[in-house]
């Protein structure tokens, strides 16, 4: 059930009361918009700096990017500390992987730790705003022209809009 907190009561007061409820909140996802512009702008600040598009995802998403959890508490894996193991990782386009500073010696060679982020298809529209800051300030040093504060906020207000549009009929 997705409900204001009134409707969740008023449904649960009436349920079975040896039934086990899991509750969450509910966040909103991205929006097309925010996805449409941040991967338009991604592509030219690609084609700048020479670098797949992939690439310069996982780099987005290692300096702005949402740490993947179970439970709250953090992934991450142990790969080789290679050069290989890096370039794997900055080219994979179904996971994505942050190196921390943690390297320790094991069978056959040093290994790095690495935390496991979110796909960006994940993110809500706030998470969503912060790679797409993140991307906009990279463009600018760049020189690439990027949507005004002013357009940017226009857009985060009427995914604002749309959420609390959708939260009324829930």
């Amino acid at each position: 059930m997705i409900g204001k907190t009134i409707q969740i009561l008023t449904f649960l007061y009436g349920a079975d009361r040896d039934t086990v409820w899991e509750i969450k909140e509910k966040k909103e996802k991205r929006s097309l918009n925010q996805n449409s512009y941040y991967w338009v702008l991604l592509g030219k600040v690609a084609d700048k700096l020479r670098q797949s598009k992939t690439v310069l995802h996982n780099q987005m998403l290692r300096d702005y990017g949402q740490r993947a959890l179970i439970d709250d508490k953090p992934m991450w894996v142990i790969l080789p500390d290679t050069e290989e193991a890096e370039q794997t990782t900055l080219n994979a386009e179904t996971y994505h992987l942050k190196p921390t500073s943690q390297v320790k010696p094991g069978k056959g060679g040093m290994y790095r730790t690495y935390n496991l982020l979110r796909g960006s298809h994940e993110y809500n529209s706030q998470e969503m705003s912060v790679l797409i800051d993140g991307l906009v300030q990279e463009a600018q040093a760049l020189g690439i022209e990027t949507l005004t504060p002013l357009e940017l906020e226009e857009m985060r207000r009427a995914q604002e809009d749309k959420e609390n549009r959708d939260t009324q009929r829930g």
